[in-house]
């Protein structure tokens, strides 16, 4: 069983028992999230679409660690000007393990 889950306003297709990372969460490590804005559940059989979500659906989560990804330069230049600028970004994260869909 799959469920599409709005997190942080962004879009993550889940399945159970899977690991992922998500925006950063405000949950301790080891706490339980719920997730209850699901906007599609689907099996192997039917898939069932919301409106915008699906009532009563909910996605039951671990927080496993925060964490920050991986360092992006971002680096500005103008030609013949001797104007640079060079600056970096780690975007915090949450990893997360998703333990039951229902």
């Amino acid at each position: 069983m799959f469920a599409v889950v709005d997190i942080a306003g962004q879009q993550f297709k889940v399945l159970e028992n899977n690991k992922y990372y998500v925006p950063r969460l405000d949950a301790e490590p080891n706490a339980e999230v719920t997730f209850d804005s699901v906007l599609m559940l689907g099996d192997d059989k039917s898939t069932k679409v919301g409106t915008p979500n699906i009532k009563g659906a909910k996605v039951q989560a671990k927080v496993l660690e925060h964490l920050k990804d991986e360092k992006v330069i971002v680096f500005k230049k103008k030609r013949r000007i001797s104007y640079r600028r060079k600056n970096g970004h780690r975007q915090l994260l949450t990893r997360i393990e998703v333990t039951k869909i229902s």
